[in-house]
């Protein structure tokens, strides 16, 4: 028989309770230095699962779906309500489904809008890599690095509890942060053009997330995030 084990091509830098993360996969050889196969790593070191599968799209499909998102997609101003007050976000936002599916998130309520060929692509591309389903999608415009996102959790109660939800990039590489609600330890990474980030298992219970401004960053990235609302 013969005798597996893995090599990690991960770097990891720990400062200040933070871990960095360089690179994300690693392979799975047998004693002939053969590669059995390949699977994406848990970025979080506990409670809960992040997987980064890196770029899923070659740089012509990344640029095609990235124009597409920008030009075609019906973007509206995204609408919270803090201390009463109704604030219109400068980020951008779309929601898509199966069906004209609610979801309540920052005290406002969306209805789903029908699937676009080229969301069920996108959409298809994410459950054959990921082994998940999705029945929804968020979609994110952030025009340039000072549009982010507090930390926060997506804990809806909408959303199919421990459900994944797939991450995907397209347009400029931002910095994204996770924080452990308990012990504070972060966990960083950066998101590339065309790339994709699954969370699920425990994770939203146990760490928050969060896409920080930048003043490095001056042009637009389409972030995608693919789900599973409960009917």
């Amino acid at each position: 028989m013969l005798k597996t084990f893995a090599t990690f091509v991960v770097k990891k830098i720990l400062k200040k309770s933070s871990i960095h993360y360089t690179f994300y996969k690693f392979k799975i050889m047998n004693s002939l230095f053969e590669e059995i196969s390949e699977y994406p790593l848990n970025i979080l070191p506990n409670d809960g699962t992040v997987h980064y599968y890196g770029k899923v799209f070659d740089k012509e499909r990344s640029d095609f779906f990235y124009d597409y998102l920008l030009h075609q997609i019906p973007w509206e101003n995204d609408e919270a309500v803090i201390f009463g007050k109704l604030i219109l976000t400068k980020r951008k936002v779309a929601w898509f489904g199966e069906k004209a599916f609610e979801y309540t998130y920052s005290k406002r309520t969306k209805y789903a809008k029908f699937w676009t060929l080229e969301l069920l692509e996108l959409k298809k591309k994410c459950e054959e890599v990921s082994g998940e389903t999705y029945n929804s999608c968020l979609l994110n415009l952030y025009h340039d690095g000072s549009e982010g996102m507090a930390y926060h959790s997506d804990g809806e109660k909408d959303l199919k509890k421990h459900g994944a939800i797939a991450s995907l990039t397209f347009g400029a590489e931002r910095k994204f942060l996770f924080k452990h609600k308990a012990t504070k330890e972060k966990v960083e990474i950066f998101l590339e053009d065309g790339s994709l980030l699954i969370m699920k298992g425990t994770t939203q219970e146990n760490w928050l997330h969060r896409l920080p401004p930048t003043t490095k960053v001056k042009t637009p990235r389409v972030n995608l995030t693919f789900r599973t609302i409960e009917e």
